[in-house]
C-alpha cells in the first residue's frame, strides 16, 4: 500500500506539468499574448506612459523573454529546487533549498501565496460542508427509493430528482435572493458573504441574556425531538400520515406568519409545500429515514417557535452568523450533486439486490434487513465511490458561479478575476492548486475501495 501510494505521488508530478503546460500555452496563444502591452491594454495614457508601463511589466515579470522560456522560469521559481536569479534575472547558482515562490499577482499587487492563503480556505469549507451533505442525502433517498421500488416514495423521489438536477445553478441562486434575501419577499437569510460586519465584534457562541431563554430552548427542542421520533416510529402509516400532515401545515403556517401581507403565496403555497413533503416523508419504508426526518423537522420547529418567545435579547455570535450566511451557498452548490446521486445509488442497490449472492443469502434464511446492509450496501457505494474523484474538481467550478451570485471572496471569484485581468502568477497557481486537489480527490477515491471492498488491495 506504501508502495502504491509513493508511486501515486510521483505521478502527480508529470500530471500537473501537462495540466500548467497547457492552461499557459492557451494563455500565450491568446490574442496578444502574455505580454506587457496585453497587460496595459487600452489604457487611457499618454505614450510615454503607457510604454514606461509596459517596459517596466516587462522588466519585472519578464515578459519581454519568449514563451517557452517564461515557463521554465515559472516552473523553476514554483519547484522547492532549482536555479537562483538575481535581480537582472541572470542564474547566480542552483540551490536544494530555495523554496517554492508563487511570485507576485500583476493584479492585486501581492504576493500570490498570500491571495491564496485568504481566499482557499474559503472554498474548501463551501466544499467540505457541501460533499458530506450531498452523500448523506444520496445514500438515504437512493436506498429508500430502492427499497420502495415503484412506489409513491420511489415516483416521487424520482421526480423530484430529475426536476432538481434540470435546474441551473445560477438560476436557482438568483431565485433564492430573490425570494429568500430580499425584502420583498422573505428576508431570512443574507444576500452576500459570508459574515455580516458586526460578528466580528459578537462572541463566538450564541449568547442570551436571560437564562429562561435558553431553558425555553432547551425543553422545546427536546419535545420537538421526542415528537418526531416517536411520530417516525408509529407503525400505523394513516395517523402518522396524518399527523405529518398536520405538522406540514403547522410549520408552513409558522413560516407564513413572517409576511402575512402575501396571502396567496404564503398561506397557501408554503403550507402546502410542506405537508406534501411531510407526508412524503412518512409514506418511507425505512423507520430510521423517518425518524431522523421528523426529528430534524421537530428541532428546526422549536428553534423557530423558541425565538418568537424570547424574553430578553439574543445575540447569534460569530459561529450562528457564519452558519446563517453559508446556507443559501450550499444548497445552491449541493443540490444538483445529490439530485445525480441519489439515481445512481438508487440502481446500484437494485442490481445488487437482484444479484447470484444477495439471492442466495435470501435462500439460506438471512434476514432481508440483513441482505441490504451486510452484503447490499457496501457494494452499492463503489458506484459514489468512483464519481467521488469528480465531485471535488466539479464543485470547485460549481463555486465560481455561486461565488460570483452571492459575492463570496473564494476561489472562484479569483479565479474569474485572474482570467480577466491576464494575471499569468495568478492564473498558472490557481490552476496548480485545483490539479491537486483534483489528483488528491483521486487518491481517495482509490483508498476508499480498499475499505468499502476488502477484495481490493494495492499490495
Amino acid at each position: 500500500m506504501l508502495i502504491y501510494l509513493l508511486r501515486r505521488v510521483l505521478l502527480m508530478i508529470p500530471t500537473l506539468f501537462g495540466i500548467t503546460l497547457v492552461v499557459f500555452t492557451i494563455m500565450a496563444m491568446s490574442p496578444g499574448g502574455l505580454t506587457g502591452a496585453a497587460l496595459v491594454g487600452g489604457a487611457d495614457l499618454k505614450p510615454e506612459q503607457k510604454q514606461a508601463r509596459i517596459d517596466y511589466y516587462n522588466k519585472r515579470y519578464g515578459l519581454d523573454d519568449p514563451a517557452p522560456m517564461q515557463y521554465l522560469r515559472w516552473l523553476n521559481n514554483v519547484s522547492p529546487i532549482g536555479f537562483e536569479y538575481d535581480d537582472d534575472r541572470k542564474i547566480k547558482g542552483f540551490s536544494f533549498t530555495k523554496g517554492s515562490d508563487l511570485g507576485e499577482s500583476i493584479f492585486f499587487g501581492q504576493p500570490v501565496i498570500a491571495i491564496i492563503k485568504e481566499r482557499l480556505p474559503i472554498t474548501l469549507l463551501l466544499n467540505v460542508i457541501t460533499i458530506p451533505l450531498i452523500y448523506f442525502i444520496a445514500i438515504v433517498v437512493g436506498m429508500n427509493a430502492a427499497r420502495d421500488r415503484g412506489g409513491r416514495f420511489d415516483v416521487s423521489s424520482n421526480v423530484i430528482m430529475l426536476a432538481l438536477w434540470s435546474l441551473p445553478s445560477m438560476l436557482v441562486g438568483v431565485l433564492f435572493i430573490g425570494f429568500f434575501a430580499s425584502i420583498q419577499h422573505w428576508q431570512w437569510f443574507p444576500t452576500s458573504g459570508l459574515s455580516s460586519s458586526e460578528a466580528y465584534q459578537m462572541p463566538f457562541l450564541p449568547h442570551w441574556s436571560e437564562v429562561s431563554d435558553i431553558l425555553k430552548l432547551l425543553v422545546l427542542s427536546l419535545l420537538s425531538v421526542m415528537g418526531g421520533v416517536m411520530l417516525g416510529k408509529l407503525q400505523n402509516k394513516s395517523l402518522c400520515t396524518g399527523l405529518a400532515c398536520l405538522l406540514g401545515l403547522l410549520i408552513g403556517a409558522l413560516m407564513a406568519s413572517a409576511h402575512p401581507e402575501v396571502l396567496l403565496v404564503n398561506w397557501i403555497i408554503w403550507p402546502l409545500i410542506f405537508a406534501s413533503s411531510m407526508v412524503l416523508v412518512s409514506r418511507s419504508e425505512s423507520d430510521i429515514f423517518r425518524t431522523i426526518m421528523f426529528a430534524a423537522l421537530g428541532l428546526g420547529f422549536a428553534v423557530l417557535f423558541a425565538m418568537q418567545m424570547l424574553d430578553g435579547e439574543f445575540i447569534s455570535g460569530f459561529l450562528a452568523d457564519r452558519i446563517w450566511h453559508l446556507i443559501l451557498p450550499t444548497i445552491v452548490l449541493s443540490y444538483a450533486g445529490f439530485a445525480s446521486l441519489a439515481k445512481i445509488m438508487r440502481t446500484s442497490i437494485l442490481e445488487n439486490l437482484n444479484a447470484d449472492y444477495a439471492r442466495t443469502a435470501r435462500a439460506k434464511g438471512v434476514a432481508e434487513a440483513d441482505v441490504l446492509w451486510r452484503h447490499v450496501f457496501r457494494n452499492s457505494l463503489l458506484p459514489l465511490i468512483t464519481i467521488l474523484a469528480g465531485i471535488l474538481p466539479s464543485l470547485l467550478a460549481g463555486s465560481v458561479i455561486v461565488e460570483q451570485i452571492f459575492s463570496i471572496d473564494g476561489m472562484g471569484k479569483l479565479v474569474i478575476e485572474a482570467v480577466q485581468a491576464r494575471d499569468r502568477e495568478l492564473v498558472l497557481s490557481i490552476t496548480l492548486i485545483s490539479g491537486i486537489l483534483t489528483l488528491i480527490g483521486y487518491l481517495i477515491s482509490d483508498i476508499l475501495y480498499t475499505l468499502v471492498d476488502p477484495r481490493v488491495h494495492y499490495d
